[in-house]
């Protein structure tokens, strides 16, 4: 696959490298992180590092930002050796890096997050007119057009990035890592950042991109560098690598996908069977519907959509983390009492979360801890936990699911993020539901973990379970029987199998094209859809659809 016409290409005769790393190594007691690797980022350069959870990518940007001192091997960063270990002032005047993750502080001000510990240096006071200005200043010298006088929790998850990124390069850094950046913006936001990204890289700021989503890499970076097993793997322009080879790089097995596994051969079809889990006008005012959802036994219905789409809050009503406006919810022919979990659990709704970090994990506990939450109950009398019960039942999941873990009693926060996603999707399977909610289960997960996840998701289904998959990522939305496209809360098409990429994302853009159909509404779409067809197919008839 060729590179896009629209990106940049790597600058040429600029002076030296913005970063330059040679032989890094780096242990952490036995283990063996980083081996010999090498990276090169050129003045101005989308430069993408990609690999499977565990390859080494953490590792490194914690060497090159100085958050890590190497063990052997060298930094330079603009031509010039790296800081002293513990110096974060040079540190940050040199490198930044955006987390997947905010850094700032949601209850201050745009400009208090930006001047945050350096608000007038020399100064007793703080003059607030003046931070104001001076941040103002600084936004507008980025493009980026945020009230520094707004609270930073009131942003959209796309200017955060930006008021990060206008932070980092205030200090005077030059080389920004930005770490799946695009994990929760939709489409549109994610086009901003890359334009504003772009922009930057002309002026001469050079970005270390990590992202998951092979797409981003040919649509934005010039070069890629792939780490495997600690090692370094390949540097190469991305337009002379195919996505099937660059794959083949990352996970050494060529990187074919695994094919989808037939259902059981004495199970009967799943339109044979009675829907497990029904809505029927279930709708949050302002947010989505209303929707009437059929899920059979052996089914897996995709529910896409970007960020604002409305398929997220979805996801979490089915889980009882949301109480709907109207309609209702039944598993098995039974109702949900809306916006309580425990009913959600009790009536056989395992629920996968969208924020592992902070939906789905407690970090300082063990993984028998974490996987065993949603059952505590059960492991022992008078709801004491028996550990004994507790590590057993652990065992099993870690077993069933393949979590690469040192045991049940090893902390869940020392885990890759592939297996901390495991775990989390083993906490969901313990109760032994009978329906299964997974919203955005793949995010920023590597390759192979996503298809050891996506696997589970699948044979939960073939094995009698419905799913529910909430996701925005075509990959994930492959493996399901139906897919219910939804635009601003609104049903905009619905596919079988066999859809296109073109099909299914102009859909989630609120366009239909090809063979997609319009659900009528008014129990499945708005009379009008923006930019749909004006003519729609018969109503599908009860419990046929979604």
């Amino acid at each position: 696959m060729t590179a896009p016409a629209s990106r940049d290409p790597v600058p040429q005769d600029t002076g030296p490298p913005a970063l330059r790393a040679r032989g890094i190594v780096k242990r952490f007691g036995p283990t063996l992180a980083l081996d010999r690797v090498d990276l090169t980022v050129a003045p101005g350069e989308a430069h993408a590092l990609v690999g499977r959870n565990g390859a080494g990518k953490s590792t490194l940007v914690g060497v090159v930002t100085g958050l890590h001192r190497p063990d052997a091997g060298t930094v330079a960063l603009a031509g010039r050796p790296a800081p002293a270990h513990g110096d974060a002032a040079a540190w940050r005047a040199r490198v930044a890096c955006v987390h997947q993750r905010p850094m700032t502080v949601p209850g201050l001000t745009v400009a208090e997050n930006l001047f945050l510990g350096r608000f007038e240096p020399g100064r007793p006071l703080i003059g607030w007119r003046r931070l104001r200005r001076r941040a103002a200043e600084l936004l507008g010298a980025y493009g980026v057009d945020v009230d520094p006088r707004t609270r930073v929790g009131d942003l959209t998850v796309e200017q955060r990035q930006f008021v990060e990124i206008a932070r980092a390069l205030s200090f005077g850094a030059r080389l920004i890592v930005l770490d799946e950046p695009t994990a929760r913006l939709d489409a549109r936001g994610g086009a901003r950042l890359f334009a504003r990204l772009r922009e930057l890289g002309s002026q001469g700021v050079a970005f270390l991109f990590i992202s998951h989503h092979l797409p981003e890499v040919y649509e934005l970076c010039a070069t890629v560098t792939v780490y495997r097993d600690a090692r370094h793997v390949l540097t190469a322009p991305v337009a002379d690598l195919s996505r099937t080879e660059l794959v083949a790089a990352m996970t050494g097995d060529g990187g074919r996908p695994a094919p989808r596994p037939p259902a059981p051969a004495t199970a009967p079809a799943a339109g044979e069977r009675a829907p497990l889990l029904r809505t029927e006008g279930l709708a949050l005012t302002g947010v989505y519907g209303p929707l009437d959802l059929a899920v059979r036994p052996g089914e897996v219905l995709g529910l896409a959509g970007a960020a604002a789409a409305g398929a997220v809050a979805v996801g979490e009503t089915l889980a009882g983390m949301r109480a709907p406006t109207a309609g209702r919810i039944t598993v098995d022919g039974r109702a949900v009492r809306p916006g309580r979990v425990p009913d959600a659990l009790d009536a056989g709704i395992g629920y996968v979360p969208e924020e592992r970090h902070r939906q789905g994990l407690v970090p300082g506990r063990s993984v028998a801890e974490n996987a065993t939450l949603t059952v505590a109950g059960r492991l022992g009398p008078f709801g004491i936990v028996l550990p004994a019960r507790a590590r057993a039942l652990a065992q099993t999941m870690i077993t069933a699911l393949d979590i690469r873990t040192g045991g049940p009693g090893q902390s869940v926060a020392e885990l890759s993020g592939g297996n901390q996603q495991k775990v989390v999707v083993a906490r969901a399977l313990a109760r032994g539901p009978r329906v299964l909610v997974a919203v955005a289960p793949t995010a920023g997960v590597d390759i192979t973990s996503k298809k050891s996840l996506l696997g589970v998701v699948r044979r939960f289904a073939d094995e009698g379970g419905a799913v529910v998959l909430v996701s925005g990522e075509l990959d994930d939305l492959r493996i399901c029987d139906r897919v219910l496209a939804l635009f601003h809360g609104r049903p905009a098409a619905r596919f079988g199998t066999g859809w296109s990429d073109r099909e299914l994302v102009a859909a989630m853009e609120g366009t239909t094209v090809g063979t997609a159909t319009v659900p009528e509404a008014p129990t499945e779409a708005p009379t009008a859809v923006p930019e749909a067809p004006t003519s729609v197919p018969p109503e599908p008839t009860p419990g046929s659809g979604p």
